[in-house]
């Protein structure tokens, strides 16, 4: 109890840290809706929150950016929540929903649906999603346990690249023997929060918000868990139903984001560690940190990925990519081959 304690102590001032966090949050916001294609200066942009009068400039800010920028917003904060649980419950430091080919079951889930039922209704691609990412990370855990050693970070890993891998190239298959799936979900499989309107968000939002809370409720669970499974059972804790209500956090949060955005890589794995540097690992602050700043880099990344080739844009998944194999690298030589 003494060492969860000091766990628990090492963050200080972390309210205040939170309040910086959330007003960095908001001026990434800001700029988010101000940068695109079309010039828009800052005086039309308040006229078209405050006096609408539906001229295509304020069309473009209520239906167009407002929209995108809330969505990166939450399947950031849903991202990075689902890595650092992953990365908490597994103690794992490569955890997270792309490299342990969670989203890769996703995306595999709602291509096969829509090349077998033609269907695009963002409700639908919802519950593919939870189906395919749940039926993934069993497999993925079944793998990884026939490893020598049984569940350690280096079997979860190897599991989760082969079952990513495997997944891929049978999505890409599809898409090559059928061009009517890839036309609709060329754009989405690369990852990306263009083109996404409040209907999406309205569809995603309940399960991002039940994924957060239930998050959030376990975070002294975690801090128990981290001690070490023998030492958690021998605090009494209910080890097993503890893991499964963090699986239902993950893909609660892992599935509604690639349902909205399509399978966004690294959010989940970066995230976590960024905010284990400034606040420690107590995971009743890691994970609302890791909510803002899960937020923050996927509103920069969209950013970027709208400006780098303007006019044209690119799908932020490979922004997020561009910044996240690196950090993965490094993870990989520093800490798993300890």
């Amino acid at each position: 109890m003494a060492e969860l304690a000091n766990r628990e102590q090492t963050s200080k001032s972390p309210l205040i840290g939170l309040i910086i966090s959330l007003v960095l949050l908001m001026i990434c916001l800001f700029v988010s809706i101000a940068l695109g294609a079309a010039d828009i200066s800052l005086k039309t942009i308040y006229e078209a929150i405050a006096v609408f009068d539906g001229s295509t400039e304020h069309l473009i800010i209520r239906t167009v950016r407002v929209p995108r920028s809330l969505l990166a917003i939450l399947v950031g904060a849903a991202t990075a929540i689902a890595g650092a649980i992953m990365q908490g419950i597994s103690r794992n430091p490569l955890a997270d929903p792309e490299i342990l080919g969670i989203n890769a079951g996703a995306a595999f889930a709602v291509v096969i649906a829509i090349f077998l039922f033609g269907t695009s209704e963002p409700i639908f691609y919802v519950w593919c999603a939870f189906f395919g990412a749940g039926a993934s990370a069993v497999s993925v855990y079944l793998l990884g346990s026939l490893g020598r050693g049984g569940i350690t970070p280096l079997n979860l890993t190897i599991a989760g690249a082969a079952i990513a891998a495997l997944l891929s190239a049978i999505t890409t298959g599809i898409l090559i023997v059928s061009q009517r799936t890839l036309d609709e979900i060329r754009f989405w499989l690369a990852g990306s929060v263009a083109g996404r309107d409040y209907a999406i968000i309205g569809q995603v939002l309940p399960y991002i918000i039940i994924g957060i809370v239930l998050a959030l409720a376990l975070a002294r669970q975690i801090n128990i868990l981290n001690l070490g499974e023998d030492v958690a059972k021998g605090l009494g804790q209910k080890t097993a139903w503890v893991k499964i209500a963090a699986a239902v956090a993950v893909l609660l949060l892992a599935g509604s984001a690639v349902a909205a955005a399509g399978p966004i890589g690294f959010i989940g794995l970066v995230v976590p560690h960024i905010v284990r540097l400034l606040i420690g690992i107590d995971y009743r602050w890691l994970l609302p940190y890791s909510a803002i700043f899960g937020a923050i880099l996927l509103l920069a990344s969209d950013v970027v990925a709208r400006l780098i080739i303007r006019p044209q844009e690119l799908p932020v998944g490979i922004v997020t990519a561009l910044v996240g194999a690196p950090f993965f690298v490094y993870l990989a030589r520093m800490k798993v081959s300890k």
